[in-house]
């Protein structure tokens, strides 16, 4: 696996990587991350996937921060 770039936000860190004919989209928001795999032929290389990686689609990535939160909290006050 080897890193092909890192693109630069505010709210979430975005690391992308080369692996297996696939795209690896790493977003990182403290201590949780999401991946998503996309196959290599799908996107036209740098550009395309800063296409893809829109503010939409970050704004819904951070929401989405927020109930991996909210599931973990919930999960914890349930075990205690």
């Amino acid at each position: 696996m080897r890193v092909v770039a890192e693109i630069p936000h505010a709210a979430v860190k975005i690391t992308v990587f080369a692996w297996n004919g696939k795209f690896l989209i790493k977003l990182e928001r403290g201590p949780y991350e999401q991946t998503y795999k996309i196959s290599e032929t799908d996107v036209l290389g740098d550009e395309g996937l800063k296409h893809i990686l829109d503010e939409t689609f970050i704004n819904e990535a951070v929401e989405l921060f927020g109930q991996m939160h909210q599931n973990l909290m919930a999960a914890q006050e349930r075990a205690d």
